[in-house]
């Protein structure tokens, strides 16, 4: 957390906890803020689903409902205690967050927030026509809370309860995305082929995103029965879904604080608008809602990060700029296990007759090689000759047409992205795939993937600190490889597209790998630079690790493979060493040139 970050988060606290303390503080202001941490406790699960996982939802005030009904239901008709009605009522959020993600997240895009849209306008439709929730009058008589002696049902009382869920709910949310668990969800921003490429199992990361959010927004609902003593239908419509969404993007929805901020400022909006703007247009209605429409309009306009990076900037500027991080040595935690490597000189991989097929057009067309432990093989050709295919076919990116894989004597052709990476193949991309706004670090530490074993539960509850330990100093030993440990700390955005090449390579080590495929690595790299990646393969060759590599700078290729495999029009054109495909009349005459 940044210095700015660490001044708003401890004024916002110094605030929440003394302004209800003052003299002459309002009551019904109390109340208010015991609102904005309702709402705010759904924001924080729209952070973790809209704006770390990428996946948009109009459905969270159903959620919401599901708690308070439960505890509803429970504690009029069947003589429940409130707090034993807390751990069902999240269960019961929790459960059927799952089993309408399972459904629902299988759809992307527009196509998942209209099917959170559905969702939401069913269950509103059923808890007000289905007796079992006594249809839209809804349930009255909801016991308050008390606890020690401590009666709930004083509004003060019940805002300290309020602010400590919120409290909770914010470490939880850090604790959960500065984890493994969290890493997996934060990855799906870049993309799922690279996440699954490392082992993240993309669609249970898209679930755990979809309940966690589910579970807070429940836990809202929970304390807003019990705040009210009453629930209806109402508050948990479509519009409510939107103000809740509205809040997170308003606020800054990749950020806690933003949730936070996009709460209070919708929160007292609402309350002042719906005083003032009857009175001005001296006619009864919801105008609020046009005003956050174009609220909302402006936002995305303007400032589609959010109002708190704006926050974040003012008090930088305030605060005195922070040291230079020191680049620490590579740290002293014990090794994660290594993967037993094949005897030097051992079959890794075979391809044979690989073949894909996009309509009408072949791409590779009966491709086949074999790569031994311990040896540098390029697959070279120009442009369109099917090279990164081939790299997609023997990592389960791309199922092929026909043809097979034997990987360490096992047949992986067909297999999962995830799969493959389990047997211990990584692979770098053509086109950059790092997770955009995260830091180069947890870029790295994401390749360690399956070298964790960690939940979300352990993770939530910080239980899985030495395991991470373990994670992070290997990230920090592969970046001192690379050469990049002193950008750790920088956004992945913010390096030069060498760099992030070597941030993928790094990744990629990460997985302690038997086979490295590499597309073109060296691009974007300047001669130094190239001088030194080509070392550090020549040691990982060493080492015994087998590498294929897809480059176009001649030189770096020729001086680097023990051989080369070379493709024009997804067709094999030749095998070889170096010297003999540098003299091969159909290599020069398709790639090479008659320079060469």
């Amino acid at each position: 957390m940044s210095a700015a970050h660490r001044a708003v988060a401890l004024l916002l606290l110094t605030l929440a906890i003394l302004a209800p303390l003052m003299p002459g503080f309002p009551p019904f202001w109390v109340t208010l803020l015991s609102y904005i941490g309702l709402s705010a406790l759904v924001a924080l699960g729209l952070v973790v689903l809209v704006g770390v996982a990428g996946l948009t939802s109009f459905g969270q005030a159903m959620f919401v409902g599901f708690g308070a009904y439960t505890t509803a239901i429970l504690t009029t008709r069947y003589g429940f205690s409130p707090w034993a009605t807390l751990p069902v009522a999240l269960v019961v959020s929790g459960l059927l967050a799952w089993g309408i993600g399972a459904i629902t997240l299988r759809l992307k895009g527009h196509y998942l927030a209209i099917a959170t849209i559905a969702w939401n306008v069913s269950f509103f439709y059923l808890a007000g026509n289905l007796d079992f929730f006594q249809r839209n009058d809804g349930i009255s008589g909801i016991p308050a809370i008390t606890l020690l002696g401590i009666d709930f049902a004083r509004s003060i009382n019940f805002y300290w309860l309020v602010l400590l869920c919120v409290l909770l709910a914010i470490l939880l949310t850090r604790n959960l995305l500065d984890s493994r668990a969290g890493r997996a969800v934060r990855a799906l921003r870049g993309g799922a082929l690279a996440a699954e490429s490392f082992g993240v199992n993309t669609f249970n990361a898209r679930v755990l995103a979809f309940v966690y959010a589910g579970v807070l927004a429940g836990l809202s609902g929970w304390l807003y029965a019990h705040l009210q003593r009453a629930v209806n239908p109402s508050p948990f419509g479509i519009n409510m879904s939107i103000d809740y969404l509205l809040m997170a993007v308003a606020g800054g929805v990749h950020s806690i604080g933003g949730a936070l901020l996009g709460a209070a400022i919708v929160t007292l909006l609402r309350d002042q608008l719906q005083t003032l703007l009857p009175s001005l247009l001296n006619a009864q209605g919801n105008f609020e809602t046009i005003v956050f429409g174009g609220l909302l309009i402006l936002i995305l306009q303007f400032s589609p990060q959010g109002l708190w990076p704006h926050l974040m900037k003012l008090f930088s500027r305030l605060l005195p700029k922070p040291a230079a991080v020191p680049v620490p040595p590579i740290s002293e935690a014990p090794p994660l296990p290594l993967r037993a490597q094949p005897a030097r000189g051992a079959e890794v991989l075979r391809a044979s007759e690989l073949r894909k097929q996009f309509g009408g057009l072949v791409a590779v067309d009966n491709v086949g090689f074999t790569l031994n432990a311990g040896e540098v093989v390029g697959l070279i050709g120009p442009n369109g000759a099917g090279k990164s295919t081939t790299f997609n076919l023997l990592t389960g990116v791309l199922a092929a047409t026909k043809g097979n894989v034997a990987f360490l004597g096992e047949e992986i052709c067909g297999s999962t992205a995830r799969h493959i990476a389990t047997r211990g193949v990584a692979r770098t991309f053509q086109h950059v795939k790092l997770v955009r706004g995260m830091s180069v670090l947890d870029n790295v530490a994401l390749g360690a993937h399956l070298r964790g074993a960690a939940g979300p539960l352990s993770a939530a509850l910080h239980l899985d600190r030495a395991e991470e330990a373990r994670i992070f100093a290997l990230a920090w030993q592969q970046l001192h490889r690379v050469g990049l440990a002193q950008c750790a700390h920088l956004v992945a955005d913010d390096l030069s597209l060498g760099q992030q090449r070597l941030v993928e390579i790094a990744r990629a080590l990460c997985l302690d790998p038997v086979l490295l495929l590499l597309d073109e690595p060296a691009a974007g790299l300047r001669h130094l630079e190239k001088a030194a990646l080509a070392k550090l393969l020549d040691r990982l060759r060493q080492d015994g690790m087998t590498i294929l590599l897809v480059e176009h700078d001649m030189d770096f290729v020729m001086n680097l493979t023990d051989r080369l495999v070379v493709m024009n029009f997804g067709a094999e054109l030749a095998q070889g060493r170096p010297k003999d495909i540098q003299g091969n009349p159909a290599v020069i005459d398709a790639y090479l040139g008659t320079a060469a």
